[in-house]
């Protein structure tokens, strides 16, 4: 085990069971019983207090950003841990001057479902430029006038969930406009421990939704993925990240104790980001993803599901951690599938997410479906892209390829990133 390894289980055991012995033998009987708010078991039952970067940067007196004009991409869950906005901190403190608000997909205030259009923010007056649209890099134009770019949203700690690729994008127009860009990290909510997922070939790479070839889930934080992008994909900005203070690899979010904020309009819970790296990928097939009602990557479904038949299917399966249950929803989100219409489904219940692996559930799960309608169910363009993996639809539902199988297949690339990405860390 590397010093570095040893140092993080160290820090994770005292922070847990603090220094006293009484203290390891009071979390070993209330471990047991300690349960999370979906009344499933917990592994590790204490919780955090974990301080954002904004507040770690509050603490050091905004020391990397005295004097400079700032241009601040961020959105609603740009919070501190008592829920003030990141746009309110910079706006109101005399040690910089912020003079931009960029945005990402769904806008600064996080409420749009389509795309976002510039203007000015109607609390601080300050101009505000779209990075979701036409022009998802910030232009020469934007970043007149500044001598850092700030970064501050809350990501879920999926390739395919775009203000990572956001993130890339401004750190390569801070570069090529030779002005700083400084990220203030988050927690990934999904934890840091899981990596899994394709890595997907160079044909796949440069959209928004497959920025960069790093596996479904990364198990990484922001911070550490620009660190990551700066360094292996040759970006080169002059990147300062603010780390938090408390996070461990090992905790999800309602272990952090910061107030979960849906991340976008249809990231509503954090069940539904630890479901998002695999049955998220469903979104690229003919279903919905009960976008617009309140456990939107929860439930899937179509009008032509046979629901029973489908959740059958799945229960002989046997997959870890989780199990599916038939269900009815009507979508609500404009422009997207079914709008209007209802759908019979089935909603995924995650029964022990530290046994889910939600990749492999997500391959099950398509194959499910197919298996039940296999005239209407069909791929979409995306999902070449989400997956990761040109081949996989071929293999799971004309070759009928066990989804284990496709998973080990990744196995040797994903041990590979572990091991680059191992230098990038920061908890």
């Amino acid at each position: 085990m590397s010093e570095k390894n040893l140092h993080r289980k160290q820090s994770r055991l005292f922070h847990c069971l603090g220094a006293s012995l009484p203290s390891i033998f009071m979390i070993c009987f209330l471990g047991a019983a300690d349960c999370d708010s979906t009344g499933l078991r917990d592994r590790n039952p204490c919780r955090a207090e974990v301080l954002p970067g904004i507040d770690v940067l509050i603490e050091r007196g905004f020391d990397t950003l005295v004097g400079k004009h700032v241009g601040l991409i961020t959105n609603h869950t740009g919070l501190t841990r008592d829920g003030t906005s990141t746009i309110d901190v910079l706006f109101k403190t005399d040690k910089c001057q912020l003079v931009a608000l960029l945005g990402p997909e769904h806008g600064i205030r996080g409420d749009a479902d389509e795309k976002v259009v510039s203007g000015k923010d109607a609390k601080t007056g300050l101009p505000v430029h779209s990075l979701y649209g036409n022009q998802r890099k910030p232009t020469p134009t934007m970043l007149e006038g500044l001598d850092v770019l700030v970064f501050d949203i809350q990501d879920v700690g999926v390739r395919f969930y775009t203000y990572i690729a956001t993130m890339s994008l401004a750190m390569e127009a801070a570069k090529e406009e030779g002005i700083g860009f400084v990220v203030l990290d988050r927690p990934n909510p999904i934890g840091g421990l899981k990596v899994e997922g394709a890595i997907p070939p160079k044909e796949l790479v440069g959209q928004f939704t497959c920025i960069h070839p790093i596996p479904t889930r990364h198990g990484m934080t922001a911070g550490e993925l620009a660190l990551f992008f700066n360094d292996r994909f040759v970006i080169g900005c002059d990147l300062e990240v603010v780390p938090m203070k408390n996070w461990e690899r090992w905790m999800y979010y309602d272990r952090t104790g910061l107030r979960w904020v849906p991340t976008s309009p249809n990231m509503k819970t954090l069940n539904g980001a630890i479901l998002y790296p695999g049955l998220g990928i469903a979104e690229g097939t003919l279903l919905s993803c009960a976008r617009g009602t309140d456990r939107p990557f929860e439930m899937y479904g179509a009008p032509y599901f046979d629901a029973s038949k489908i959740a059958a299917n799945l229960a002989k399966r046997e997959i870890p951690g989780i199990r599916f249950i038939p269900t009815r929803f009507t979508p609500t989100a404009k422009g997207h599938p079914y709008e209007g219409k209802e759908c019979q489904g089935v909603l995924a219940e995650i029964t022990d997410r530290d046994r889910l692996d939600s990749v492999t559930a997500g391959l099950h799960f398509i194959q499910a479906i197919y298996q039940t309608h296999p005239e209407e169910y069909r791929e979409k363009k995306a999902f070449k892209t989400l997956i990761g993996d040109p081949d996989v639809w071929r293999r799971l539902t004309k070759e009928n390829m066990a989804p284990e199988e496709i998973f080990r297949g990744w196995k040797d690339e994903v041990e590979r990133f572990k091991r680059i990405r191992e230098k990038y860390l920061l908890y």
